[in-house]
């Protein structure tokens, strides 16, 4: 979500005098203490399944090492603020916007995917005190346990793929355990769900994707793909999969969403859903006419943000800020976040929910504004009476059993 102006910069303010705490979920009985949430939340392993922090990194000037204001540089993840709120890692996405189908436009698509992983990997080359690289399921805790941010790398949208699904393998050897086959637009891979469907779910090369993702030893991942494609995947895939970041559509009528049934079809099948905290999937937000015409405007002004100057990235922001102080966002809240998260648990189980936040790609609503609030999700949980194990699932665990049993899978 993401590479566009709007993408890079989808993230809204809330003025200055709103604080976090009034927006403890309302869903919660009594709040454990701050001390108490902490401290459990430290003893558990935290991975978020969907970092589109890559596209940040890329950014002229941008330092992962250092603490920044996601007020002002449109940043929520970085070193820092991942130890103040107790984050260890996650999956970082190499995201590549949806563009032609055509030889030019998959050749572009190709070296734009590649790049982004080299941007990943040199992330990890240029701080290996502070990242570590993880291969294998079990890596995740012994990078951790080291004091570094987990690094497992993942593919939104196979459009870099180039129609080549051989390319797979060159993500592998790259480093990446988990691919989703589309994003907001159809592609020659399969259906999204945002958009007309072509082919009633997976292509016929989609389909041999998923045999190769189970071959390499690849977590396959279902959010922004169609339902069909849903359906298809728990069909012919040998190991669970995962929705990286998705909602409950039982909670709002999205298309991003997933119905009870296809919830309780994944649940069967050992996959789980990662929650999600990019508040248009989470409920209804109208904006003012006001703001969609200046967000437009601002949009026309600085195309192709991503690939512009320094200069002109900081112009951007400090509109874009001048703008929301004007224009006031309609955000959501922990509360609806937290109402997503706890449908999913109540109707599947703990066994099968996680977190996958979407951060520097949309995702964050008001008192869960960057990583260092990730906490607040853990004091919730334990409001709502969850154990510390279940906790532990939720935050980590049920992704890295589906991983276990994907590499188990892939050595057979």
């Amino acid at each position: 979500m993401r590479a566009n102006a709007l993408r890079q910069a989808s993230l809204a303010f809330v003025s200055l005098g709103l604080t976090a705490f009034l927006h403890q979920p309302a869903l919660a009985k009594t709040l454990p203490s701050e001390r108490a949430a902490r401290a459990l939340h430290e003893r558990i392993l935290t991975l978020d399944t969907h970092l589109d922090t890559p596209a940040v990194v890329a950014r002229p000037g941008f330092d992962i090492l250092k603490h920044n204001d996601w007020k002002t540089a449109f940043a929520q993840v970085d070193v820092p603020r991942m130890k103040e709120g107790g984050l260890d890692g996650g999956f970082w996405v190499i995201y590549t916007a949806q563009g032609p189908r055509t030889p030019e436009g998959l050749n572009t698509a190709r070296d734009a995917g590649l790049m982004r992983a080299v941007v990943i990997r040199e992330m990890l080359a240029r701080s290996p005190k502070s990242f570590g690289l993880a291969l294998k399921a079990d890596d995740a805790a012994k990078i951790a346990a080291e004091g570094k941010r987990v690094v497992f790398m993942s593919i939104e949208n196979s459009y870099p793929l180039a129609k080549d699904v051989s390319l797979l393998q060159t993500y592998y050897k790259l480093g990446v355990r988990l691919v989703g086959p589309v994003h907001f637009a159809t592609n020659d891979w399969a259906d999204s769900s945002t958009d007309k469907a072509e082919w009633g779910g997976l292509s016929p090369i989609g389909k041999q994707l998923v045999a190769e993702a189970n071959r390499l030893g690849m977590i396959l991942d279902q959010s922004h793909a169609s339902d069909q494609v849903l359906d298809q995947m728990l069909e012919l895939s040998t190991a669970p999969i995962i929705a990286s970041h998705s909602g409950c559509k039982a909670i709002y009528d999205h298309p991003r969403n997933l119905d009870d049934d296809r919830l309780k079809a994944l649940a069967a099948k050992g996959g789980v859903i990662q929650m999600n905290a990019f508040g248009a999937y989470l409920k209804a937000l109208p904006q003012t006419p006001e703001r969609r015409a200046a967000l437009a405007k601002l949009s026309a002004a600085y195309p192709n943000l991503a690939s512009r100057s320094q200069a002109d990235q900081d112009a951007f922001r400090q509109a874009r800020a001048r703008l929301d102080e004007e224009f006031p966002e309609n955000r959501a809240t922990f509360d609806d976040f937290m109402a997503h998260l706890l449908h999913a648990i109540k109707l599947i189980g703990v066994d099968h929910v996680g977190i996958g936040l979407d951060w520097d790609g949309g995702g964050g609503v008001v008192g869960l504004e960057d990583a260092s609030k990730v906490w607040k999700i853990t004091q919730a949980l334990m409001a709502e009476g969850y154990s510390e194990d279940d906790i532990a699932k939720i935050w980590g665990g049920n992704v890295l059993r589906v991983m276990r049993e994907v590499e188990a899978k892939a050595q057979k």
